[in-house]
């Protein structure tokens, strides 16, 4: 295989398959074991290889790299794959064999992945993990979720376990002397008076409530079926039944709030076709005044209003339930908090030696200081930090170039002292924080289904467009119900029978 190329010259996209120039070069010997992120005597640097993805228009330039690379005493030799077309070549590399000491996979449902981490091209890391400090810390329910058959195929990506919520205009509560909401109806009533009661004050009735987009996970559906007891895709009985969230009570409650929302007017009406981007840039402009999402949205919400609603201002909700009893308080963790894997392939990492020298470079990673090169690049250049550790960013240009391609190679986001100076971030960070204790897991994360693995993606488009079309009106709850037998006969019923079954295996053990 050939040699690893150049830090900047591995992305370029004309090399067809990029993938294939990731092998192992000379130089992964070169510390002693277990030296890893430390060099070794002679100041000699180990070699890392990574097959990484790449979230921004362009990789990042040298001069952070540089730095991480004296922080973790490697030469860190990356590969990126544009998030794009990342299935594609994921697969294709997978398939040829053609790998790096690290591989980025965060597509962990796509067949080829989990059936390549389960043929035993990757290393079992889990009984390596405590030797490490950081990697140590890594809590058993996230090792849990992360693992395929009970088995740790590499370093879970840590993500914030519930970092959803509401985002509400207060300018307008604030107007129309409105209290922030507690509850659902609460909520509902929020969203009515900022359809009909001139929220913005300029006569027209040219606002609405909600503001969401055509994503029933990721949009307002998922966080407010939270609030009504849904569960998180299943729901497991005491007896190790399977029930899919869309046979649940919480699920017909949510379905029948929004279609509420929709009947009223208080949601926009084309929100089954919207786009993110259009609906972030609609709640800017004053278009509406609820956001369900990402609480961290609110803040990139308030920049894009610049210029155009210079008086908005935005709370931050996450404490909604429907009965108003703070017992009830749930909401669902996204991928239970994992972002996929940093695998190691046995065809690079050629045995434990191998292994705990780049285990360590990854534990090094997660330090502070390393994490904060990640994420705000270098102080006094990008960002500057104050006494409480809350860094402003001063040169976004050049943090955009240098840094922000960095942010989806962190494996922990979560636990440093570094943080963001912005209140309106800072806010979300601490709501975010808290969610950790109502967040509700998805039970079957980790539990092989060979019909959802092969079948899940298609059988799912079963129950969204049936969702939309119970919401929209176009169709009752008979006929929504017929949509779930028809799932269960196109192969949902396999799905169930799988995950019980595995369910059960774990239980065993």
């Amino acid at each position: 295989m050939k040699p690893m190329v150049s830090k900047m010259a591995a992305f370029t996209l004309v090399c067809g398959l990029l993938l294939s120039a990731c092998g192992g070069g000379g130089g992964k010997g070169e510390t002693a074991q277990g030296s890893g992120g430390s060099a070794a005597a002679g100041d000699e640097k180990t070699t890392i290889t990574w097959l990484n993805i790449l979230h921004t228009a362009s990789p990042p330039t040298d001069t952070v790299l540089n730095k991480i690379e004296e922080k973790t005493g490697a030469d860190i030799k990356f590969s990126w794959i544009p998030d794009a077309s990342k299935e594609e070549r994921i697969n294709t590399s997978l398939a040829s064999d053609s790998l790096a000491d690290i591989v980025t996979l965060t597509i962990l449902d796509n067949s080829s992945v989990r059936n390549a981490l389960k043929s035993g091209m990757f290393w079992e890391v889990e009984s390596f993990l405590d030797e490490f400090p950081n990697l140590a810390k890594i809590s058993q329910d996230t090792r849990r979720s992360a693992s395929i058959d009970g088995k740790l195929y590499g370093v879970p990506f840590q993500k914030d376990l519930a970092r959803n919520g509401v985002v509400i205009r207060k300018d307008w509560l604030d107007k129309l002397g409105l209290s922030v909401p507690k509850t659902t109806d609460e909520l509902m009533n929020v969203a009515k008076a900022f359809t009909e009661q001139d929220p913005d004050g300029n006569g027209q009735k040219d606002t609405t409530g909600f503001m969401d987009r055509s994503d029933l996970i990721y949009g307002a559906f998922k966080t407010l079926g939270s609030y009504f007891g849904t569960p998180n895709n299943w729901q497991v009985t005491d007896d190790g039944k399977m029930i899919p969230e869309f046979e649940t009570e919480g699920y017909v409650k949510t379905m029948d709030y929004m279609k509420t929302l929709y009947e009223k007017g208080y949601i926009n009406q084309d929100f089954a076709v919207t786009a993110k981007t259009d609906q972030q840039q609609k709640f800017a402009q004053g278009k509406a005044g609820i956001y369900v999402g990402a609480l961290f949205d609110g803040k990139n919400l308030l920049n894009m209003a610049k210029g155009v609603q210079d008086n908005m201002q935005l709370a931050l909700v996450n404490n909604i339930t429907s009965t108003g009893n703070e017992s009830d308080r749930a909401i669902w963790a996204a991928n239970n908090g994992i972002g996929g894997l940093l695998a190691f392939p046995k065809s690079e990492v050629k045995d434990e030696a191998e292994l705990k020298r780049v285990l360590k470079f990854v534990n090094d990673l997660m330090d502070d200081d390393v994490y904060a090169l990640m994420t705000y690049g270098i102080e006094g250049v990008h960002y500057t930090v104050d006494a409480n550790d809350a860094v402003t960013i001063t040169n976004t240009d050049l943090w955009q170039q240098e840094v922000q391609p960095f942010a989806s190679s962190r494996p922990s986001e979560t636990g440093y002292k570094i943080h963001d100076a912005d209140p309106l971030k800072a806010e979300a960070d601490k709501l975010i924080k808290e969610n950790a204790k109502y967040g509700v897991l998805n039970p079957a994360y980790s539990l092989e289904s060979e019909t959802y693995t092969t079948q899940g993606s298609e059988l799912q488009k079963i129950i969204t467009d049936a969702t939309y079309k119970y919401i929209l009106g176009k169709i009752n709850l008979d006929e929504f119900k017929a949509a779930v037998e028809n799932w269960k006969k196109s192969g949902g019923s396999k799905i169930i029978e799988e995950y019980e079954a595995a369910y059960k295996a774990t239980q065993q053990k």
